[in-house]
């Protein structure tokens, strides 16, 4: 691989990607749970003790969660869920949590609750009776109980968080006004808020005659298209490995596909044909929405394919040399957002290196989105750091879902001697404390033996003044190629307000080629885009790179589509890049 595939982006909330179009907040869904009547019920804490509704006899309202242990949303809200059962336990409201997911064991809600520091009642709820009595079908989804036991709210507990996309705080908060109303004896403006999250894992039915199985095709799938980060120790938030895991998430992987929010891919197939291209083929969708259809069947496990072995540790074999971002770890906040961090480091290079292959690897994947390594050659060490400096010298970075850098035999990126090395850290709470010591590993060409040097260089302009509530601004860039040079990869870059971005070629002789479109930019999940074969840009050529913004309130993710926005370095500024690797066509480092 060129370029990392997924770089200097947003924490991925939830590493499904990005929601599609989005049901208003108000709407209300057929078969609404509204003012439904709700039977006492008798479930299993996690200490294994029972536990009924009934207990709750004297409480004015009972709010009803459903969590589940490996949500990413879930896991923003169990700690605030906490903090307003303090909050209201005076005025008579009491909360109780209940997992309804089939893969998430007894144990696991155990270690959840204890993590999570909750205090309020964490049920099990088997064979999901009661997530079917209240109409629940998503985790985090709340429902409000009145002194009656009826419903008179359901849906988000605010806005702040969505799939992928977080705002600085919440604007609607949906769970605390319906409560205030409540107690205040007036009617609830909004009972209803379409809630967001992880489907609840239900007990499916399979049908026993289904052509498709999970021993027979959905198995590979996964293999070749889900393992790789849905395994133990990588970034997926749950694994795919078995059986008895996917079964769980069958209807969360079909929304994902359906709505092509999995894999994360985001180019326009009319435009470029790229080597890490992580689209399903139509009929490896189709498969498996037929499969979730059918209830999911196991099928005849002698059909599993044999288990694909997956590197363990570092994906680039054992490096060279190994670079830490600092001495001591560094302390994560619960909660809050944390500005970008910068850690300069002397790797002690003596010699000038070559470097090949190179590996960023977070140190607690749970709160690191992404990590930028830019080098400060020598000349450079007494110059203030910027956003500038690291466009400019980068060496290598990664994000949730990239891979290595690895470069083919006789390329190689250069750090002179005397080199600093400046590790920028994006940090995103999970909702409970946390220390990362990041790290990165090179692997070096023999010097005798590099041909080409490559380089990441960018069309860029910093010089732009987004309006407050422009849903559809516009921002050009351009570079001009002073010599015949291989392109190999792409890498748009921009942040929170990011909506389009694309690539256009402009060749001596007047003839444009757009060489890449991404049409739905994703701050989450920030591909790169790998040419197939170089692409050649002659001299004179030039790249014109256009970007496309949303400062709108429409945006979930504008952190104040109130305010104008300028060139930044932070997630709530904005930058417009267009990052890409290329390497001199005619140059032969052997030859001289």
């Amino acid at each position: 691989m060129r370029l990392n595939r997924t770089l200097a982006a947003l924490l991925v909330l939830f590493t499904l990607g990005a929601a599609g179009p989005l049901a208003s907040a108000t709407e209300r869904p057929q078969g609404s749970p509204l003012n439904r009547q709700i039977e006492n019920f008798t479930l299993i804490d996690i200490r294994g003790k029972e536990f009924s509704l009934a207990e709750l006899n004297q409480s004015k309202a009972v709010v009803v969660a459903f969590v589940g242990v490996e949500c990413p949303l879930v896991s923003h809200y169990a700690g605030r869920l906490q903090e307003l059962a303090g909050k209201y336990a005076a005025a008579g409201v009491a909360f109780i949590a209940i997992d309804s997911n089939q893969q998430d064991s007894l144990t696991e809600l155990a270690a959840f609750a204890r993590k999570h520091k909750l205090e309020i009642p964490v049920l099990k709820d088997p064979g999901n009776k009661i997530a079917d009595a209240l109409g629940a079908e998503r985790t985090p989804e709340v429902f409000v109980l009145d002194g009656q036991r009826q419903v008179v709210y359901h849906g988000r507990i605010d806005d702040q968080f969505t799939y992928g996309k977080q705002r600085p705080k919440a604007d609607q908060t949906y769970l605390t006004t319906a409560l205030d109303q409540l107690l205040a004896g007036a009617k609830i403006a909004t009972p209803h808020a379409e809630p967001l999250g992880c489907h609840i894992g239900r007990v499916l039915t399979p049908k026993t005659d289904s052509d498709v199985t999970y021993s027979k095709q959905i198995a590979r799938i996964f293999q070749d298209r889900c393992v790789r980060c849905h395994r133990p120790g990588e970034i997926g938030p749950f694994a795919l490995t078995n059986y008895e895991e996917v079964v769980g998430w069958a209807a969360m992987i079909d929304e994902v596909v359906r709505e092509q929010r999995m894999p994360p891919w985001h180019a326009n197939p009319a435009h470029g044909k790229f080597a890490n291209d992580a689209r399903l083929p139509d009929e490896e969708k189709d498969q498996i929405k037929r499969w979730v259809a059918a209830g999911a069947p196991e099928g005849d496990k002698r059909d599993l394919p044999p288990p694909r072995e997956f590197t363990v540790g570092w994906q680039i074999g054992e490096p060279d040399t190994v670079v830490y971002m600092s001495d001591k770890p560094y302390d994560v906040p619960a909660t809050g957002e944390v500005r970008y961090q910068h850690f300069v480091v002397d790797p002690g290079f003596k010699e000038d290196k070559w470097v090949q292959l190179a590996e960023c690897r977070p140190g607690n994947r749970a709160v690191v989105h992404h990590i930028i390594v830019a080098v400060i050659p020598p000349e450079k060490l007494r110059s203030r750091l910027s956003g500038e400096d690291l466009a400019s010298n980068w060496l290598t970075a990664t994000a949730p879902g990239a891979r290595p850098l690895s470069l083919p035999d006789g390329l190689a990126k250069h750090v002179p001697a005397g080199s600093r090395l400046v590790f920028q850290m994006h940090y995103t709470p999970n909702g409970t404390p946390q220390q990362d010591r990041s790290c990165v590993g090179f692997k070096f060409a023999d010097p005798k033996l590099v041909k080409k040097v490559v380089g990441t260089d960018k069309a860029a302009n910093p010089r732009f003044r987004i309006p407050a509530g422009d849903s559809n601004y516009k921002v050009e860039a351009d570079h001009r190629f002073d010599r015949d040079m291989l392109m190999l990869a792409m890498f748009p870059h921009m942040h929170l307000r990011g909506k389009a971005f694309r690539y256009t070629a402009i060749y001596p002789d007047g003839q444009s080629e757009i060489l890449l479109d991404v049409p739905h930019y994703d701050f989450g999940w920030q591909n790169s885009y790998e040419f197939v074969e170089p692409k050649q840009m002659p001299t004179g050529t030039r790249l014109h790179c256009e970007a496309w913004y949303d400062n709108s309130e429409d945006n979930l993710a504008n952190p104040d589509p109130t305010a104008s926005v300028t060139w930044g370095d932070q997630t709530w500024e904005e930058m417009m890049i267009g990052y890409f690797d290329a390497t001199p066509a005619d140059q032969d480092l052997i030859a001289k």
